[in-house]
C-alpha cells in the first residue's frame, strides 16, 4: 500500500528552454526568466510589492522549497517556449499613482529586461494590480514615552 501511495505523489519538475546555436546550447530555467521579471517589475516607481498568485501556492511554495528560489518572483508566473515567453505579474501599486502608467511601465520593462537577458520573444506580459498600497497604513507604531 505504502508503495501505491508513493507512486500517486506529484512529481515536481522545473521547465527549462532550451537555446542552440550553432557553437552550442544555451539552458535557461524558467525560475530565471521569472526572476528577471520580479526584479524588472520591481524596477518600476509606483510599484510598491509583487503579490503572490494564490492557486496553488502550496505546490510553489513545496517548488521552491526543493530548488531553493527564494520569494523574490512570488508575483510572477511564467509560460515559457523554445522561442517565446508570457509573463504574468501581481502587484500592489503606491496609492496616488497613475495605474495604467504603472502597468505600461511594468510591461515595457519586464519585456525589456527578459529579451535583452535571454534572447526570448516575450509574447505578452499581462499586469494586474491586486492591492494598494497606503503609506499610512504602515506607519511606524509611537515610541513610548514612559517603560
Amino acid at each position: 500500500m505504502a508503495a501505491a501511495a508513493e507512486d500517486k505523489a506529484p512529481v515536481i519538475t522545473e521547465h527549462v528552454t532550451t537555446l542552440i546555436s550553432e557553437k552550442g546550447k544555451t539552458i535557461i530555467s524558467d525560475g530565471v526568466v521569472a526572476k528577471i521579471a520580479g526584479l524588472a517589475a520591481r524596477e518600476v516607481e509606483g510599484v510598491h510589492s509583487l503579490v503572490a498568485h494564490h492557486v496553488g501556492q502550496a505546490v510553489v511554495g513545496l517548488a521552491r522549497a526543493l530548488s531553493r528560489q527564494t520569494n523574490r518572483d512570488s508575483g510572477i508566473l511564467v509560460e515559457v517556449g523554445e522561442r517565446e515567453a508570457a509573463v504574468d505579474v501581481r502587484l500592489a501599486a503606491d496609492y496616488g499613482v497613475n495605474i495604467p502608467a504603472v502597468a505600461a511601465a511594468v510591461r515595457n520593462n519586464v519585456i525589456n529586461r527578459v529579451e535583452s537577458m535571454t534572447g526570448l520573444l516575450v509574447k505578452e506580459v499581462n499586469v494586474a494590480v491586486v492591492d494598494l498600497y497606503f503609506p499610512e497604513e504602515h506607519a511606524p507604531e509611537p515610541v513610548r514615552r514612559v517603560e
